[in-house]
């Protein structure tokens, strides 16, 4: 019995016990409030419920009462083998063996599907992150949200959410043309400008630009510097993709800052945003009453020289969002960022939606790792590509997943690489490696799932362990969509991993000796397997992989 239908059971049940009470008029609504949780000890039963005491006033009927009525129901649901009453009125409901380890042969039939369910379904999501200038490589500044957006978005589409992960290209403003002039200086033997680019990557680039475009110094200064900056640009949007590509990140869109200037998109913003009231002129300027809405101070959205300011294309991308539909619009922003939460959701509230609803902004704390080195080709940073090249993909991702975003977080890289149970990734992985051996041997002595499925024989206490956590996987990923919280689901498979780890050890696949193979033998290859496709989707909704051997 999967967990699902277990809480169409527990609806029933309720339908039934409220017939004759002041509910009975909205039942379909009552009905809906039922929630299932894993009780804290598990001498309480496989599944725990609170619906008699959230009910029991509007029914008119003492909690203790209604949860007897609702008992009574229960009791006569094939695969429920008792139901207690608890407290002043919980339910704590206990499966049989045989509906409890039904779940098995549920999960080996969906596959990757298991997990995935409905719960956002309908909701059409935006989500930006990473978003670094096209102006140098990525570094650990940017690495947290690369690991944390892209496992959130695998989740909320888990969770039936239709997402587009979007990188916003910030190639418009001075920031470039400056990138453009220190490669010239570089290529020409110049001074590197005020507030420019240095690094050995900007040498490279020169280089290689030089190498590909000869004529560069013969042209006018002008339009040397133009042709540096799209030479340049180019080249390090393509080496930004190749990171993120080699760390398991993908991106839907890539939006240029530059079609919201080119198109007229900047100017139209500021347009509506004066139709809907929200604009006033003064002092030559342009500007967005957006303390209205919150925010601390106006923003300018036109300087009085008539240039647009960067918060007037930050009002246009949101638009531009909005006429996309895109009903939610998710930002991952880094530590430095706090002040761009109220002036966001202004713009939000000022384009006519509301922003406790149409748009939401995190914000992830800094990360360090020990045992890093800067740089060598930028200087005082360190890359991405390197961490990737010393601690590998997998253990990046993972060990800044299985910790909240909100959090300052600090690793050691040493650590990171042992292959031990003390490496959190390693742990994991070893566990789904070990379902992949123990399914080989299984089958190098003849043993096959579809010879037999009894899962009444699955009685030892590891096992209605290992059930429990299996079953609660579903409610884990629902729960890390809705508060967009990746790091539930690595911690989730930790505890799973451990949990198959202790049946390894007290149950065989295979039998020992002269030992004859029994349909038990057979039925723990099919909970077996169950484990291995549990942990699979879970390191898939963290950019993990799950590999066979180890």
């Amino acid at each position: 019995m999967t967990p699902e239908e277990l809480a169409g059971a527990v609806r029933s049940a309720l339908t039934a016990a409220l017939t004759d009470t002041p509910l009975a008029d909205d039942i379909e609504g009552a009905a809906a409030r039922v929630v299932l949780e894993r009780p804290k000890q598990r001498e309480h039963g496989d599944w725990t419920t609170n619906i008699a005491l959230q009910l029991a006033k509007g029914a008119g009927r003492k909690p203790r009462d209604l949860a007897a009525s609702i008992a009574a129901a229960l009791s006569d649901v094939a695969g429920v083998d008792r139901v207690e009453i608890a407290g002043p009125g919980f339910l704590n409901i206990t499966l049989s063996a045989a509906a409890a380890g039904e779940l098995a042969r549920t999960i080996v039939t969906r596959g990757p599907d298991f997990g995935r369910g409905e719960s956002l379904t309908g909701q059409v999501i935006n989500m930006e992150f990473v978003s670094a200038n096209p102006t140098g490589p990525l570094h650990i500044g940017h690495t947290r949200w690369a690991a944390l957006g892209d496992s959130l978005v695998r989740i909320l589409r888990a969770a039936g959410a239709d997402v587009t992960a979007e990188y916003y290209i910030n190639d418009a403003g001075s920031q470039m043309d400056k990138f453009g002039e220190s490669i010239l200086a570089r290529i020409t033997g110049g001074e590197i400008p005020e507030g420019g680019y240095r690094g050995e990557y900007i040498t490279a680039l020169a280089e290689r630009i030089a190498t590909e475009h000869s004529s560069i110094t013969t042209l006018p200064h002008g339009e040397a510097v133009a042709l540096a900056r799209e030479e340049g640009y180019r080249l390090q949007l393509a080496e930004i993709k190749d990171v993120l590509r080699k760390f398991g990140v993908h991106f839907d869109e890539w939006f240029s800052e530059r079609t919201l200037h080119e198109s007229g998109a900047v100017t139209g913003a500021v347009d509506r945003l004066r139709e809907q009231g929200h604009v006033y002129d003064k002092d030559g300027a342009v500007w967005l009453r957006t303390t209205t809405f919150g925010d601390d101070k106006d923003r300018v959205l036109i300087k009085a020289d008539g240039s647009f300011t960067y918060f007037a294309a930050d009002a246009a991308y949101y638009l531009s969002k909005k006429d996309r539909g895109y009903t939610r619009k998710i930002y991952l922003l880094g530590a430095d960022h706090h002040g761009y939460v109220n002036r966001l959701r202004a713009i939000s509230a000022c384009a006519g939606d509301n922003p406790d609803v149409n748009i939401e902004i995190l914000i992830g704390q800094l990360v360090s790792v020990g045992g890093a080195k800067l740089s060598k080709r930028a200087g005082n940073i360190i890359e991405l590509s390197d961490l990737i090249e010393w601690i590998g993909t997998d253990a990046v991702r993972y060990s800044l997943e299985r910790y909240p975003a909100d959090t300052p977080l600090s690793l050691d890289g040493e650590d990171l690489r042992k292959k031990s149970n003390d490496n959190p990734v390693f742990y994991v992985q070893y566990a789904h490696a070990r379902t992949a051996s123990v399914r080989r041997n299984a089958a190098d002595v003849g043993i096959s799932r579809e010879q037999a499925f009894a899962p009444s024989l699955l009685t030892d206490a590891t096992e209605s362990t290992l059930l429990a956590q299996l079953a609660d996987y579903p409610r884990i990923v629902a729960q890390a969509a809705a508060l967009r919280e990746p790091h539930r689901i690595a911690r989730y498979v930790e505890e799973l991993a451990g949990a198959y780890h202790q049946w390894y050890g007290a149950c065989r696949v295979t039998p020992q000796g002269d030992e004859p193979v029994t349909d038990l033998h057979r039925t723990r290859l099919w909970l077996n397997d169950a484990v291995g496709q549990v942990l699979a989707n879970g390191l898939d909704l963290l950019g993990v992989s799950a590999p066979e051997r180890m």
